[in-house]
């Protein structure tokens, strides 16, 4: 009999498991694994029969491994559906999936809850021998095989560093497991550069003062508009916008400048770069 089960870990962070559908993807079935492998896993899952999630309000995905393991990948909180119209099929989808989008079925709301964030992709579960039976109750009794612990991030280095928000947030909000990161991004100042990937437009700022440029990053972080005014405008029309945000650095920088020399040298890329005439930079 096993010691722990993952129903016990619903409970444990208040879930109730008859509220929760476990969904197990083989790779073995070449529609998913086509959309595996191209990245869109939630673009897969959220497209099902209707009436799939009748009596849920969570699904906890699993990715199969050897044998009768399963991953865990996610967990999901269900929204409402809308009819697979051929219109519906999200871009990029391969086309082996977006035959299936016939109106017949349903593409589900769904949006990732961190709840169980620790878990993904180091969380790995004994599926049971009912394989084909791909999704089962919250209820199911299944074994805890494995759990991965962090493996702590070696530093990617500046001149590569290109970072979505929800990247850079990773990052931030795991200083032990990106210790490197955090050690280089805090001992040097720098001129960084925000894209917003929804439009092009692009935002030239500076990091200086005892943090760093991870301090000045961490502030992106915290209020989503690093307190820019054309940048809480945006957030304030298109509330989610700031996941759209790509970060980069433009030169890095010696702590031993004054702040009026690092702000100097930002001035100088906003004219390279048109970012107040055509970007997010107010001045």
């Amino acid at each position: 009999m096993a010691i722990l089960c993952f129903s016990d870990i619903l409970q444990k962070v208040g879930l109730d498991p008859a509220k929760v559908k476990l969904i197990r993807h083989a790779l073995t079935d070449n529609r998913f694994k086509e959309c595996y492998e191209k990245g869109m896993i939630y673009e897969y899952t959220c497209h099902q029969k209707a009436g799939f999630s009748k009596g849920y309000d969570y699904w906890a995905i699993f990715i199969s491994g050897a044998g009768t393991l399963a991953k865990f990948y996610a967990l999901y909180r269900v929204g409402p559906s809308v009819s697979d119209t051929a219109d519906i099929a999200p871009q990029g989808l391969p086309d082996s999936e977006v035959t299936e989008y016939r109106g017949e079925n349903a593409f589900f709301q769904l949006t990732q809850n961190d709840m169980l964030k620790e878990f993904e992709g180091k969380l790995t579960i004994d599926w049971g021998k009912s394989t084909r039976m791909w999704h089962q109750k919250g209820t199911s009794e299944k074994p805890i095989i494995s759990l991965q612990p962090d493996e702590k991030k070696v530093f990617s280095g500046f001149e590569d560093l290109i970072l979505s928000y929800d990247e850079l947030k990773e990052i931030l909000d795991n200083p032990t497991v990106y210790e490197a990161w955090h050690a280089a991004l805090s001992s040097v100042y720098a001129i960084y550069l925000i894209v917003d990937r929804e439009t092009g437009k692009q935002y030239v700022g500076s990091a200086y003062g005892s943090g760093g440029l991870l301090g000045r990053w961490a502030c992106y972080i915290n209020t989503r508009h690093g307190n820019n005014k054309l940048m809480r405008e945006l957030i304030c029309n298109y509330p989610e916008r700031y996941h759209n945000f790509q970060f980069s650095i433009l030169q890095i920088l010696p702590k031993s400048l004054t702040a009026d020399e690092v702000v100097a040298i930002e001035t100088k890329y906003k004219k390279k770069l048109l970012s107040i005439e055509f970007g997010m930079n107010d001045n």
